[in-house]
């Protein structure tokens, strides 16, 4: 299945959705639907839903099945991911959750320009692939996550690009939090325009 043959004012590839609560950033504890579309060639080494990479591997699911999901769930909150849900054309998806009155959050790489109506843009940016220029004029949140001592540098040179509304996330490597959160936490109190993301829903156990 080429991307190119998708059409997206009808249908997406879709790994999973499901209703739970944001456990990172912003919106952490917040309760929210996750649309997580697949497809991905960003290649972060400690992603962990690289099942969500291909997107041949995850059948095309129709957008009026998704709104039926959202309708049924009575989220007033979305998040769309993935994969790297900016590959895509997302202009009727969220139109279609606009017209239920729904909140529409997107976390992104910020590889691909967007193409649709978001009303909160994180932005987490991966060294394996430099982000465009209009994710730092989008982002409503930098997130980076930590899993090397230099990260923390590169942290800085995407936060002197972001917009002066943007709040900034550092978020330790999972496999990797006993070294870097202690690191973590003295790097905020030295410099608070940064705050900690947590990935609470693991700690919760829930998706």
């Amino acid at each position: 299945m080429n991307q190119k043959d998708i059409n997206t004012s009808i249908e997406l590839p879709i790994m999973e959705f499901f209703y739970t609560i944001q456990g990172e950033g912003f919106y952490s504890g917040r309760a929210a639907f996750f649309i997580r579309i697949a497809g991905c060639d960003v290649g972060c080494v400690w992603c962990d839903v690289k099942d969500s990479w291909d997107s041949e591997k995850h059948p095309l699911q129709s957008i009026d099945f998704l709104i039926e999901q959202v309708v049924t769930s009575r989220t007033d909150f979305v998040v769309i991911t993935g994969g790297e849900p900016a590959m895509y054309n997302l202009t009727t998806l969220t139109n279609r959750l606009k017209e239920i009155n729904v909140e529409i959050a997107i976390e992104t790489s910020g590889c691909y320009e967007l193409i649709g109506d978001i009303d909160w843009y994180c932005f987490s940016p991966k060294k394996f692939k430099a982000p465009v220029e209009q994710a730092y004029k989008l982002a409503s949140e930098l997130k980076v996550v930590i899993s090397h001592p230099s990260d923390f540098e590169w942290a800085e040179s995407h936060a002197v690009k972001v917009n002066s509304a943007c709040k900034m996330y550092l978020q330790t490597e999972w496999s990797k939090q006993e070294r870097f959160l202690p690191e973590i936490i003295e790097y905020v109190k030295k410099n608070p325009k940064w705050r900690i993301s947590l990935q609470t829903h693991k700690f919760m156990d829930i998706p």
